[in-house]
């Protein structure tokens, strides 16, 4: 089954005839109406709103930024698409605006990635919601590190330790001392339930954050949660995905899923404007 919070598929289909022929084809989604990044321009959202959409981000959480988060009239939040949050910042050179929202272990390769990278991109995305503008904006990724680091406070020796690479360590050790911030300060006309989801979530140290699981069980969340609507999805088999095949394979078999596809009978709730 499908987590409800993320982007549906109603239907996928060509117009090609033959797979000589096959070249293009079209996904039909819900119609969402826009995103939380370009809702964020528009407006300051209430407090209701914020935590209604924290909540969902949580409860289908993937790899975040607000572009990638589509939102109806009804507040309802769908993720559009995956795996920009993960990336090493060589592999996504130029591309600024998700830096922002990358947890620090992923802009330096520091360690291998848990669960918790995405707990750190949702922090970011609440945060800003919350302020009305980025709350790291770094213009490279050694200025977005010194970004998050003045909120947090440079690492201790404890979180060094745990670093992968010898030049990591040897860099973190190098940092002057910075003292990690108070959030309520930071946030000093927040509600104070929310600045305490953030104090879990925007930890420099990934083992630290809170999960997932553990966030929608905060005060923050409480008139919102439906325990039993928070399911966890069966895990993706990815071993078609990474296996090594042609091209001609490739379209041989994504022109017999287009044609074997069976079409969703969409609620009327989630293409309504």
């Amino acid at each position: 089954f499908c987590l409800p919070q993320v982007i549906g598929l109603f239907d996928v289909f060509t117009a090609d005839l033959s797979l000589d022929k096959f070249h293009d084809f079209y996904l039909v989604m819900p119609f969402m109406g826009t995103d939380l990044g370009r809702l964020m321009k528009l407006q300051r959202l209430s407090e209701d709103k914020i935590q209604y959409l924290v909540y969902q981000m949580l409860k289908g959480l993937k790899d975040l930024k607000p572009g990638n988060l589509a939102i109806n009239q009804d507040c309802e939040l769908k993720i559009l698409d995956f795996g920009l949050a993960r990336q090493a910042d060589s592999e996504m050179t130029g591309y600024v605006v998700t830096r922002w929202y990358r947890a620090p272990e992923v802009i330096l390769s520091w360690m291998h990635y848990t669960q918790t990278v995405d707990i750190w991109s949702v922090g970011c995305i609440m945060a800003e919601m919350l302020q009305g503008k980025p709350l790291f904006k770094g213009s490279d990724h050694l200025n977005q590190l010194t970004e998050i680091m003045k909120v947090t406070g440079t690492p201790t020796q404890e979180f060094a330790a745990k670093l992968v690479s010898d030049d990591a360590r040897g860099y973190v050790k190098s940092l002057p001392k910075v003292e990690k911030k108070d959030l309520h300060s930071v946030f000093s006309t927040t509600n104070p339930q929310a600045v305490a989801v953030l104090e879990r979530m925007l930890l420099l140290d990934p083992e630290s954050r809170v999960s997932a699981e553990e966030a929608l069980m905060l005060p923050y969340f409480t008139e919102f949660r439906e325990p039993e609507e928070e399911t966890v999805p069966q895990q993706y088999d990815h071993s078609l995905d990474n296996t090594d095949q042609s091209l001609a394979q490739w379209k041989r078999h994504t022109f017999t899923e287009i044609l074997t596809f069976k079409p969703v009978v969409p609620d009327s709730k989630e293409t309504a404007l």
